[in-house]
């Protein structure tokens, strides 16, 4: 069975990382924007790192410029951004696509495994959120108005689990 796991993907500074690393911590997968209303949830998953990182919760944030062109910067200015407006030092991944052909292979096997309203599939905006379990059986969904505060329940069930 594939997990999130399984994938590589491209860190900020152009790096490859293997999730593989993270195999047996929980994630909480994000795609963000710098320009959307939502931003300002960076500084609640920001809280979420800080609170639960030391118990295995692992953040990590997937820059997006699909929904409004809400994510015009480059790698490097994105990281700026939430290093001086939101103090981010959860991990921070290459720009990606989340819908389309061009849709990050990580993505693809998200939205399928666990689909949204309806059972689509496609992300309806920036801050879609994806937990996964420490083995990546589980993977939880929730919509980008979902505050991460609301998550912690989940996560912390994940944690123990």
């Amino acid at each position: 069975m594939t997990t999130a796991f399984d994938f590589d993907v491209t860190d900020i500074h152009g790096q490859p990382v293997s999730l593989a690393q993270y195999r047996g911590h929980v994630l909480l997968i994000v795609n963000t924007a710098s320009k959307c209303g939502f931003t300002p949830q960076y500084q609640g998953l920001q809280e979420l790192h800080d609170r639960y990182a030391s118990q295995g919760l692992w953040v990590l944030g997937f820059p997006c410029n699909q929904f409004g062109a809400q994510e015009p910067g480059s790698d490097l200015q994105i990281e700026q951004f939430c290093d001086t407006s939101f103090h981010v030092t959860f991990p921070l991944f290459s720009k990606i696509d989340v819908n389309g052909g061009s849709a990050a292979p990580l993505y693809k096997h998200l939205r399928a495994t666990a689909p949204g309203l309806l059972g689509s599939e496609r992300i309806k905006w920036n801050f879609t959120k994806f937990l996964v379990s420490k083995d990546g059986a589980q993977v939880k969904r929730y919509a980008p108005m979902t505050k991460p505060a609301q998550l912690e329940r989940d996560i912390e069930a994940m944690l123990k689990a």
